[in-house]
């Protein structure tokens, strides 16, 4: 199993220490560095800056969002960092939510699984360069366009950078089982929010058919501790807020997650608190079960003892997050052994 850094994306403002973490796991041997993006930074241009001061890190988007750019768009930044970087970038998607969709870029969040699937292929034809990008008949990202204010002059065009790899490879954020079995059809990798190894029934028959080589790189929670109460505090925060504010009471794909999960009447309960202001009560409410199995925490030797679990999942790669170097230390020596 591999272990990678989940920078995510900025609060009010960059980490002055993100060259010196990228440089730290680089040459602890961290596998890969994650960038995000949601209303405020965005994910290529932290990943070109650290890029620039490490050489053999992978260089991955968790996630850059469809409706942040056109495919076109995100396949030049991607080719572009390709190249810049000699070929570390793994190339993340997802389609985020109505909220931040409709709400900050202006886009209908209508449909997303065709969206994403449009999308991809777009970026596939482009990477391949193997004849000029069309999608005629695409209902979400017709090339050329001719819709509305169309002059009608475009033309089909071909990259005129040659792509560094034409397999790139390209990897879905998804929650939903349909989108989760679109990952596993076209993609080369998945980026689940939450994974239990003692629930992997909950998306078997999704993953099932995918290709060889299909990777799933997981974010988990490591806190080193001795009070494994105290130590979930953090992960009940972070879980009250996603399930519990991160989408609409009609609509939470967080929450609906936790659900197929097994705490179906947990996660509604967390979010009725949640969104009525009670948000201490939510973060009480958060089964100390359900946090539990999806982070590693506790005592070193507990933690040690569970990542066993995660051993005999198809999730081959952990992403933790840490500006700590001491820490990125001890999760080196944890997981990589």
């Amino acid at each position: 199993m591999k272990l990678g850094l989940q920078m995510g994306y900025w609060g009010a403002g960059p980490n002055p220490a993100m060259v010196d973490i990228a440089v730290e796991a680089e040459s602890l041997g961290y596998d890969a560095i994650f960038t995000a993006e949601a209303w405020g930074s965005d994910a290529f241009t932290p990943l070109a800056w650290m890029g620039a001061h490490t050489s053999k890190i992978k260089l991955g988007t968790s996630v850059v969002q469809l409706s942040a750019r056109t495919p076109a768009a995100t396949a030049m930044a991607a080719m572009t960092l390709d190249h810049l970087s000699g070929g570390r970038v793994i190339l993340g998607l997802g389609v985020s939510g109505p909220q931040v969709v409709e709400g900050w870029y202006g886009q209908p969040f209508a449909k997303p699984l065709s969206r994403t699937r449009e999308y991809v292929d777009i970026i596939r034809q482009i990477l391949t360069r193997e004849k000029p990008v069309s999608n005629p008949d695409g209902k979400h990202y017709p090339l050329p366009y001719q819709g509305e204010g169309a002059w009608g002059l475009g033309k089909p065009l071909k990259s005129i950078v040659h792509p560094l790899r034409a397999d790139l490879p390209i990897f879905l954020g998804a929650e939903g089982p349909k989108n989760v079995a679109m990952a596993a059809e076209i993609a080369d990798g998945w980026l689940p929010l939450y994974y239990s190894p003692y629930r992997q029934e909950v998306y078997a028959d999704q993953i099932a058919h995918a290709k060889p080589g299909f990777d799933i790189f997981q974010n988990v929670t490591v806190n080193i501790c001795d009070d494994i109460a105290e130590g979930l505090m953090p992960v009940k925060m972070n879980l009250a807020l996603y399930i519990g504010g991160m989408g609409a009471k009609s609509r939470n794909f967080h929450t609906e997650l936790m659900g197929r999960m097994g705490f179906e009447a947990e996660a509604r309960k967390i979010q009725d608190l949640f969104l009525v202001g009670k948000k201490d009560e939510a973060v009480l409410a958060v089964p100390d079960q359900f946090a539990d199995e999806i982070s590693l925490v506790g005592p070193e030797a507990r933690i040690r003892e569970r990542l066993a679990a995660w051993k005999e999942t198809p999730v081959t790669e952990i992403l933790v997050s840490t500006r700590n170097p001491a820490q990125l230390r001890k999760f080196a020596e944890l997981i990589l052994g």
